[in-house]
């Protein structure tokens, strides 16, 4: 989710603010709406603009597309308290997909690229997605088979991707795939593409899933995709490097997403233990589950702490091996924070734990994609072991 970088000094008036804003929106947009958008399977488009309305869509992006720029520690709020109070995951994924699908083009984009695409998405007109993963692998992004051959002023594209976030609705795909010779290997011959969602020759199909109901999931088929070559993004064979830069904002979100998830079932589990009562006292005053309760917190603070201070030295510039080892770290303590405060709160709220309808129940769900995606805790653990000279 990295997009401009903003390293004005941020004031707590700024982010209380902030906070505020995104708090009422998710308490009034997304929250009492979610049980019937994942029965749906998805949400309206509409929200897109209503969330722009509100410059949450522009947050990091130049203001000559729309945006506001933004530090890290003003961007923070808004992941956090849109998970913590709208407690979707599935709405956060597809709301800020462009956040992964944009940062390629405003970074690696002609100026003329970046008009046409950027400024409809901010404003919540258009929706923009990534698709990197492939039927055949993940995280192995060197081994993509995606292929992009050169034919004139454009490329033709032939392959597939999966678990594609946006993918039925996107408007614009950023496409990682394979050009120069056909027997091409290796990170040295993957680009980025930018391909427009109308394409003739691209199919799409819905996923279904565990947990982000309401987030719209595709595998997408090319055939013989004809994409003007304007859209590439940046130099051919330059993609391996544009994902990697990419990955490492984008697992900066998914924590402080996670930590607000984490905030969602200590809010909930909290409210539970102080109205339900058991054995003539209310279960906020049995020690066991107060400890659970603490328990929580304290991976709560621990994580809070460290997302504050990897986004002050990202704001500060310090962005080298260290930050990118801290990023990968963080990922994986915040979504097992998550994952902690999931369960926790599920056996605290007991068998009403177990039933659609409750926040803990749906987050439960939704942990494993999180600990998966953005790359998997294994991956993170030896990227981070690489990173740190391990």
């Amino acid at each position: 989710m990295t997009v401009t970088s903003d390293a004005t000094p941020v004031s707590n008036e700024d982010r209380t603010a902030l906070t505020d804003t995104v708090t009422r929106f998710a308490r009034t947009e997304i929250a009492p709406h979610v049980g019937a958008w994942d029965a749906a399977g998805e949400f309206p488009r509409s929200l897109y603009r209503r969330a722009a309305d509100l410059g949450l869509l522009g947050l990091g992006y130049p203001e000559q597309y729309g945006g506001t720029p933004a530090s890290y520690a003003l961007r923070m709020p808004l992941w956090r308290a849109l998970s913590r109070h709208g407690a979707s995951g599935g709405v956060l994924a597809s709301l800020l997909s462009h956040n992964i699908g944009l940062p390629p083009v405003l970074a690696h984009g002609s100026d003329a690229v970046r008009a046409e695409v950027i400024p409809p998405v901010l404003a919540g007109e258009q929706i923009a997605a990534l698709a990197i993963t492939e039927p055949g692998g993940g995280s192995d992004v060197a081994q993509l088979k995606t292929t992009a051959r050169r034919e004139g002023d454009e490329y033709l594209v032939n392959g597939e991707k999966v678990f594609i976030t946006s993918g039925i609705r996107a408007d614009w795909i950023t496409v990682a795939v394979r050009t120069g010779d056909a027997g091409s290997k290796g990170s040295g011959g993957i680009s980025m593409l930018l391909m427009p969602g109308h394409s003739p020759g691209l199919s799409r199909s819905k996923l279904d899933k565990m947990g982000w109901l309401c987030s719209d999931t595709a595998h997408l088929r090319f055939d013989n995709v004809r994409v003007p070559a304007r859209y590439l993004l940046g130099e051919e064979g330059a993609g391996f490097r544009i994902i990697m830069a990419n990955f490492n904002g984008e697992r900066f979100g998914l924590a402080a997403s996670a930590l607000g998830f984490a905030e969602a079932c200590y809010d909930e589990a909290l409210a539970w233990a102080r109205q339900r009562k058991t054995f003539g006292a209310a279960l906020v005053e049995h020690q066991v589950i107060r400890h659970k309760l603490v328990d929580m917190q304290m991976r709560i603070q621990s994580t809070a702490a460290w997302c504050e201070s990897v986004a002050a030295q990202a704001d500060a510039g310090r962005t080298g091996p260290e930050w990118v080892a801290q990023v990968c770290l963080l990922k994986n303590h915040a979504t097992q924070t998550m994952q902690f405060c999931a369960d926790q709160a599920v056996q605290i709220l007991g068998g009403m734990g177990f039933m659609r309808g409750t926040v803990s129940e749906r987050i439960y769900r939704e942990v494993k994609v999180m600990m998966i995606g953005g790359g998997a805790e294994e991956i993170m653990k030896d990227l981070a072991a690489k990173q740190l000279g391990i």
